[in-house]
């Protein structure tokens, strides 16, 4: 027989710390989330994750949690795992630009990832706040689907400032135009599909124009301003990162990649989230959302092998206790495993897939046996006064093999899961 005697004394000690929360309205009151107060501290950032996209409760819950960590504990940015380059339009009609119709424009070609309540709830919010929430994107271009996102405006700002590299711009764009798709589930196979001579001559472009860039900074800084050319840099970075996912992407899929190369995503992440904390001024807090996965302090590992460094690990390393990793999972429900298919929309269908029962040894086991519904756990003193704790989270259907405990400093489980039907 296993010995389940640690996973039993964890499940006593989270009976006994947990705090149970009563709402997954995103307009009910928010009193049963004062607990969070004193859990997130004076964390600059908190990320609010997710063990899968798609899932209605999860969505809910960082809705609640928005609004709970803006209107009493001071939050001023929502982040979000969103285009960087894509980002702004969003702030700006989150800040009252245009009409309240011109959301469903903006978000017409993008995966549905629970982004628009937020930010209408921002907008109402918004026109009224002594201090207005900023949007703020941290992703590469599209979920990794194209680099036109990024280089399009990229090279609107080289026509002014910079005309004599706008022939290579342009060559770029034509290039990233031949495998764009609307996620990297379809653009990744697309781009494998370029010759060799179009793969290499992509990333000599953009790596001339980067160094370019950053050579001659007092330059084109002269020639706009700091702001536009902060936003310009960092976009052709995104699309820098961007063509590395394609490339790290393909060769792991083709079983040739070097360890641990995926993570540079995370890494643009993470900068993306100090690019905004170094440019808004010092009492910038931070809501961040973002899958489970991405926010996570540990390496991830699958069958014992590093394959990434999430963007929470950077963070944490950057920023160190004014991080806070906050995993939200489920036991029982539904989840939205994503299947690979070009022919699908976004170049992946979704699988609405019954969840089994939580494996002993996982976090969704603990909250099963302390018998625990709708319920958020500070971690972190489990650190030192539980004896074990678990070693795997769900991640779609199936689990994430990580030391949970430092992995995330807090966990929110929602006792049941529900797939988005927009999906």
């Amino acid at each position: 027989m296993p010995d389940t005697s640690g996973q039993n004394s964890f499940a006593g000690w989270l009976g006994d710390h947990a705090v149970p929360l009563t709402h997954l309205d995103p307009a009910a009151p928010l009193d049963d989330l004062e607990p969070l107060r004193g859990i997130v501290g004076d964390a600059r950032v908190v990320a609010i994750g997710e063990s899968s996209h798609f899932i209605n409760e999860f969505s809910l819950m960082r809705q609640r949690i928005l609004r709970f960590l803006v209107e009493r504990c001071g939050f001023t940015v929502l982040a979000f795992e969103y285009g960087f380059s894509e980002g702004f339009p969003l702030d700006a009609w989150a800040q009252g630009e245009g009409t309240d119709d011109d959301l469903a424009t903006h978000l017409a070609a993008t995966i549905p990832v629970g982004i628009d309540e937020p930010l209408r709830w921002m907008r109402r919010h918004n026109a009224t706040a002594a201090k207005p929430v900023r949007f703020a994107g941290i992703d590469i271009p599209a979920a990794g689907g194209s680099l036109l996102p990024a280089l399009s405006p990229v090279a609107d700002y080289l026509r002014r400032i910079d005309p004599e590299t706008v022939p290579a711009a342009e060559a770029a764009m034509r290039i990233a135009e031949s495998f764009a798709g609307a996620s990297a589930a379809s653009a990744a196979p697309a781009w494998t599909r370029l010759t060799t001579a179009e793969q290499d001559a992509l990333s000599a472009i953009l790596t001339r124009l980067l160094i370019r860039f950053r050579a001659v900074e007092s330059l084109y800084v002269s020639r706009s301003d700091q702001r536009s050319y902060d936003i310009a840099l960092r976009r052709l970075e995104g699309a820098c990162y961007g063509n590395h996912h394609f490339r790290s992407m393909a060769e792991l899929y083709a079983g040739t990649g070097l360890t641990a190369d995926t993570s540079a995503r995370d890494l643009y992440l993470a900068e993306s989230v100090r690019w905004q904390l170094e440019r808004l001024g010092p009492e910038t807090r931070i809501v961040l959302a973002a899958h489970n996965a991405h926010i996570q302090k540990a390496s991830i590992s699958f069958n014992g092998h590093l394959t990434g460094l999430p963007m929470g690990q950077y963070l944490h390393n950057a920023i160190g206790d004014k991080y806070f990793a906050l995993g939200l999972s489920s036991p029982t429900g539904h989840t939205a495993d994503m299947r690979p298919d070009e022919n699908a929309r976004f170049g992946f269908a979704v699988d609405n897939t019954a969840l089994q029962p939580p494996e002993p040894g996982s976090i969704e086991a603990a909250f099963t046996d302390a018998d625990l519904g709708l319920s958020i756990a500070d971690l972190r003193p489990a650190r030192t006064e539980a004896s074990v704790g678990p070693d795997r989270i769900r991640i779609q259907s199936a689990y994430l093999h990580t030391p949970v405990l430092d992995a995330f400093d807090g966990i929110l489980n929602t006792p049941t899961s529900t797939v988005a039907d927009n999906v």
